[in-house]
């Protein structure tokens, strides 16, 4: 079925977009989760004027381009996140996140699509690399920080990423099983009927076998 995406889901799709997914991943997984609503006729029509409004605010030329270039190289974006000891988030920075940051902090729209990362699940400082135009590309500074703390310095991020990696490598799952996505696409799944038994061989069938052998 075709769902709207409220929220970034990882492998999904980025908010806003519409995509097809299998209706018992959107019934147990991503309506419960608020992560997607259905597809309408009238939402879809919705979605549409609105991209069409942002798109007014980008680049149409190289020169708006580089004019807006010059403002994202000049910002800095910070994201207070909830993370673990280790540096890990509870969560994620996504592209939508920094496109919605760099509006509200310095008022330029960019095509989230075209924020080159992926979701940011670890406490750091990154440069971002935006595509505004042909050939021109800026990078935005983001830091993202722990709640309520200071971010440490590299060497104490790679320790605290390493320390992870570690722990990791050392615990062994000690069970594989699928996906949640595949258990939840299953349920609509209709079951496979069993195969029929072959039916046995005639006796005649069995009486010629016999006769070819003593010719």
């Amino acid at each position: 079925m075709d769902v709207i995406l409220l929220k970034d889901v990882e492998k999904v799709g980025l908010r806003g977009d519409v995509v097809s997914v299998a209706r018992g991943y959107a019934r147990n997984f991503l309506f419960p989760r608020r992560l997607a609503e259905e597809a309408t006729t009238a939402r879809v029509a919705e979605l549409h004027k609105r991209d069409a409004r942002v798109a007014r605010h980008e680049a149409k030329t190289s020169d708006q381009a580089q004019a807006i270039a010059a403002t994202i190289g000049k910002t800095e974006l910070r994201f207070e996140v909830k993370a673990g000891p280790t540096g890990s988030l509870f969560g994620s920075v996504t592209p939508t996140d920094i496109a919605d940051e760099l509006w509200s902090k310095a008022k330029v729209r960019v095509d989230r699509r075209k924020i080159g990362v992926d979701n940011i699940k670890r406490i750091g400082r990154y440069q971002v690399p935006i595509d505004l135009f042909q050939d021109v590309q800026v990078e935005v500074t983001t830091l993202v920080i722990p709640e309520g703390g200071e971010l440490p310095s590299d060497a104490e991020l790679a320790a605290m990423e390493a320390t992870e990696q570690q722990a990791e490598a050392a615990a062994e799952p000690a069970h594989e099983g699928p996906a949640m996505e595949e258990i939840l696409a299953s349920e609509d799944e209709e079951p496979e009927e069993p195969a029929a038994e072959a039916e046995p061989e005639p006796d005649w069938r069995a009486d010629a076998d016999a006769a070819l052998a003593d010719e």
